[in-house]
């Protein structure tokens, strides 16, 4: 299958295609302790980048970064990267440049 030619992918409907930093894997805690990727934490949302948009997503554009539960996710490897596939709705926040009215945070 290697000598087959690529094929552009379109997300369908509300979807969205997200690729999540290689540096999530591990994080370190404020007191500098190294927690693994592996280490289950209850309840604790994830940022990852905006690849691509199905046709009915509204409010998120490629480049931008979403806020979601890691556990509402569908996985997938596409050319040997990892990425997954959200619903619009499973997205809890977007951090863009162009977000107008925002709670003045930023990251």
């Amino acid at each position: 299958m290697s000598d087959s030619p690529k094929q552009a992918i379109q997300m369908l409907n509300d979807r969205v295609l997200v690729q999540i930093p290689q540096h999530e894997g591990e994080r370190r805690s404020r007191a500098g302790i190294l927690i693994p990727a592996t280490a289950q934490v209850a309840r604790r949302l994830s940022w990852a980048e905006v690849v691509a948009t199905g046709p009915h997503v509204r409010s998120i554009k490629p480049g931008d970064q979403v806020l979601f539960n890691p556990e509402d996710r569908y996985e997938v490897e596409v050319q040997g990267e990892d990425y997954l596939i959200l619903r619009e709705r499973d997205i809890h926040a977007v951090a863009s440049e162009r977000v107008d009215g925002g709670t003045g945070l930023y990251l």
